[in-house]
């Protein structure tokens, strides 16, 4: 329905044209006030045809190779620093002008992006374009909803086996946004919500690559985002350190200082008062308890089989009239039922041991 209510889609005009004021050679028509409103939209005249309605001809006097890496940094900017960017980039609607430029056109379909989405979608693009499949699955399990049939093991496998064929193919194979479509579609098979917003942004960057062919056949998306993560990554710092951020964060500073004096004092309190307690949720309660005992017991006869050691000692030096190869009985005997008791429970460990290890 809003992409009905073309007053919308001036809006969405306005504000992708504000974030790529600084791209010379993106244009994005801006609409006529007085003259749009929920059903007409009237915006500025953009000379040009689509892109794929341009001659091989034309396209020998056009520097494609820099308009598809300016085109492809102006998307990492809208979607990895302000969040909002164009999401229905196929090559129907871009233009080349008059001018030898790219204009972007129909904004009705615009994605929107949370702060620490960003981040999270940062950090999968530099781990897919580096081919680290662990790292590409960590962060897709953190950007969806676990459901209680979730395979963790499973969609780890896959996610790493579909970033590594993506790092081993040839250039004109890779596409950035058909591997985020396969993670998303590889977490739903296997018990993970994933959000519409990684769905979104893949068909965004499948769309774009296909724009970056034909601008340049021999475009190459990883590359590009390679090189721009550097720029992107300082940029996003200094996003962060705003002047609302950062007085944001001294208030939550003083908010926690003038807590912290009073959250202590109960802690002492409490426990002074002997009534401080911890909750603690266990999984099987009763394996833990019995392999705490276990533990006990092995404490409690160690220390008795030690204790039968040291007495024995100390009774080779008492005389006595009954021997056993030459030294006292007693002491004797005390030593070799330390030894019996050593033996017996080194057996019960090793044999214990075995057992689990046969019934995993």
């Amino acid at each position: 329905m809003s992409e009905l209510d073309y007053r919308e889609e001036a809006r969405n005009l306005v504000t992708i044209a504000h974030q790529l004021r600084n791209f010379e050679h993106i244009v994005i028509p801006l609409p006529v006030d007085d003259y749009s409103t929920a059903r007409v939209l009237t915006m500025d005249y953009v000379g040009g045809a689509k892109i794929t309605a341009v001659s091989r001809v034309e396209w020998t006097e056009v520097d494609g190779g820099a308009l598809a890496e300016e085109l492809f940094r102006a998307y990492l900017q809208q979607t990895l620093l302000d969040g909002v960017f164009h999401a229905d980039p196929h090559p129907g609607n871009v233009l080349l002008t008059t001018d030898r430029r790219i204009a972007l056109i129909d904004l009705g379909m615009v994605g929107r992006l949370s702060a620490p989405l960003q981040e999270q979608l940062f950090k999968l693009l530099l781990a897919i374009g580096e081919g680290r499949g662990e790292e590409a699955a960590d962060v897709v399990i953190a950007v969806g909803e676990r459901r209680e049939d979730f395979d963790e093991v499973e969609m780890r496998r896959e996610v790493t086996d579909l970033v590594g064929r993506f790092h081993r193919a040839t250039m004109r194979e890779m596409n950035v946004g058909r591997v985020m479509l396969e993670m998303s579609r590889s977490g739903s098979r296997h018990g993970l919500k994933m959000s519409p917003d990684l769905a979104l942004l893949g068909k965004t960057l499948l769309h774009l690559d296909e724009i970056g062919r034909v601008l340049d056949p021999d475009f190459d998306a990883t590359a590009s985002m390679r090189r721009n993560a550097t720029s992107l990554m300082r940029r996003r710092m200094l996003k962060s350190a705003t002047p609302s951020n950062v007085f944001a964060a001294a208030l939550e500073v003083r908010e926690f200082a003038e807590r912290l004096p009073r959250r202590v004092n109960r802690i002492l309190d409490s426990l002074a008062a002997n009534d401080l307690k911890f909750k603690v949720e266990v999984i099987d309660q009763g394996s833990i308890i019995e392999g705490l005992q276990k533990v006990a017991n092995r404490i409690a006869l160690g220390l008795v089989l030690a204790a039968l050691i040291v007495g024995a000692a100390m009774l080779m030096r008492v005389p006595t009239t009954m021997t056993i190869f030459g030294y006292p009985g007693l002491a004797m005997l005390l030593f070799l039922a330390a030894a019996a008791g050593g033996f017996w429970m080194a057996w019960t460990i090793l044999a214990g041991d075995v057992r689990k290890t046969r019934t995993r």
